[in-house]
């Protein structure tokens, strides 16, 4: 008997030991990131490290290139086979409301419960009723979006504030005042095309257009391609066959045709920083904490590069429009059939939106990346002194202030790692009516509306950016192939495709 008694206690300490191993097994979850070429993904971030060690979580991340990465997430999605559990930086806009309402996508608001922390950054932000803005037909929201508390000038036209000053050229204000000093620089530098991107056209587009009233191609700030918002009358129009598109393509075209727009509009940050560094172009349309590398870069004697409010065009002086909400985690049908379902949600929940994360995906480790001084942040030297600025390093080296891992942004956080003269810039831009419009609220598609919507969008788009592109470069006149280009895009259905948009408009 003692034996037997012997036996089960080693036998209920062997199983004791066993649950208890099981239990702290660190849970697994596969999640799509759209990967920047500017800021390449590294597995070993020291916020990702750190929230694994932290949350007993396994993060299996595939980074996909940022052009494909829709593409690629539409095709899962459509197909259901081989999906991650989470994919990031999206929202159910365009093509993904037809998913959701289709069954592809878990409506995360049905599991309200197993998201507290979501719950308690936006009622802290005051935000619910620009989340709701994010509900489908059904009133259901289908994505854990990402929280602002407040927009922020992150990016713009960015200038060789030397040449300007060396030139006697006044801060510019509008886009008259951009082709005059890019006309100059041409003048003093053949060779150059002075204004140039990051990443590709898109970029530069997005930054432009709405100071021509007007925002389509790939950025567009409707999510629909060649649908613009007109912010007075509160509605949808045929924006890529609109007039304002027309002044738009036509100044554009004029820069390539003067050869002051780089006609190598896609490519990598290196290229962009190599085109800066030699003086092949003075103006980029890119993000602020680009300017310190960029400016190491270069061995140009004195080269200061500065980043300048949103220039005036014909329809006001605008930056790309912003939302209080964006892309954020949105859940495949797939992970609904995992056993521990309620356990990733959680998990996620925790890993993006708690109070405790939240500090790390912006400031990195404490005891690291930086102290606390009574209420103050202070970065450690090497992100003080780092050439590249403090944003820029922290985002290569430890992986914080990355859109699509971060997923709350509060603008005093993110302030404490910019200089003065950022801080005065986003003051400016403050001031200026309307300089930063709002991002126009997910319309309210039936499931076979948004499968038709979905279809339209396809083929304007495709159809648009040819069009755009031969504009641009003049493969096509302006002037003797516009009426064609309309009504190629009317053969297409873009008058069908304003028509659902209108008829389901939350504004």
């Amino acid at each position: 008997m003692r034996k037997t008694l012997s036996l089960l206690l080693a036998l209920s300490l062997l199983l004791g030991l066993g649950a208890y191993a099981v239990a702290e097994e660190p849970l697994a979850i596969s999640l799509y990131y759209s990967d920047n070429a500017t800021l390449p993904f590294k597995q070993d971030w020291p916020v990702i490290t750190a929230l694994e060690k932290q949350y007993n979580v396994k993060l299996n991340f595939e980074p996909i290139p940022m052009a494909d990465y829709g593409t690629k997430a539409g095709l899962a999605l459509s197909t259901g086979e081989n999906t991650p559990d989470v994919m990031l930086y999206l929202s159910t806009g365009g093509a993904y409301t037809s998913y959701a309402l289709n069954g592809a996508i878990v409506p995360i608001s049905d599991y309200a419960e197993w998201t507290p922390h979501f719950n308690a950054r936006v009622e802290e932000m005051g935000l619910q009723q620009d989340v709701d803005l994010n509900r489908l037909s059904d009133g259901k929201l289908y994505f854990l979006p990402s929280l602002f508390d407040k927009p922020f000038y992150d990016g713009g036209l960015i200038m060789r504030e030397d040449y300007l000053k060396s030139k006697g050229f006044e801060a510019p204000k509008t886009f008259d005042d951009l082709y005059n000093i890019m006309k100059a620089y041409k003048a003093d530098f053949p060779n150059s095309y002075p204004l140039t991107s990051i990443v590709g056209l898109r970029v530069v587009q997005r930054m432009t257009m709405p100071s021509y009233g007007v925002s389509v191609g790939r950025n567009t700030g409707t999510g629909t391609g060649t649908l613009s918002w007109d912010y007075d009358k509160k509605e949808y129009f045929a924006g890529a066959i609109s007039p304002q598109y027309k002044d738009y393509i036509t100044f554009m075209a004029k820069l390539h045709a003067e050869g002051l727009l780089d006609p190598e509009l896609e490519q990598d940050n290196a290229s962009t920083a190599k085109k800066l560094a030699t003086g092949a172009a003075m103006a980029v349309y890119g993000y602020y904490d680009q300017i310190g590398g960029w400016e190491q870069a270069s061995e140009i004697e004195g080269l200061k590069l500065n980043m300048y409010p949103p220039l005036e065009g014909p329809g006001g002086a605008h930056h790309q429009p912003k939302s209080k909400t964006g892309g954020g985690l949105l859940f495949p049908i797939g992970v609904s059939k995992r056993p521990d379902f309620e356990q990733v949600v959680r998990k996620l929940d925790e890993i993006f939106y708690s109070e405790e994360a939240t500090k790390l995906w912006c400031f990195g480790p404490e005891g690291d990346s930086y102290t606390m001084d009574g209420d103050k942040v202070v970065y450690n030297d090497a992100i003080l002194n780092s050439a590249d600025g403090i944003y820029k390093y922290m985002q290569n080296a430890y992986g914080t202030g990355c859109a699509g891992l971060q997923n709350v942004w509060y603008l005093e956080r993110e302030l404490t790692k910019y200089d003065e003269n950022y801080g005065r810039i986003n003051a400016e831009v403050a001031a200026m009516p309307d300089a930063i419009q709002y991002t126009v609220p997910v319309p309210s598609f039936d499931d076979i509306t948004a499968e038709d919507a979905s279809l339209l969008q396809t083929t304007l788009l495709d159809a648009f950016n040819v069009w755009d592109d031969e504009f641009r470069t003049g493969k096509k006149s302006i002037e003797n192939d516009w009426d064609a280009f309309v009504q190629d895009m009317k053969d297409k259905g873009i008058e069908k495709f304003l028509e659902i948009y209108n008829a389901s408009k939350k504004l």
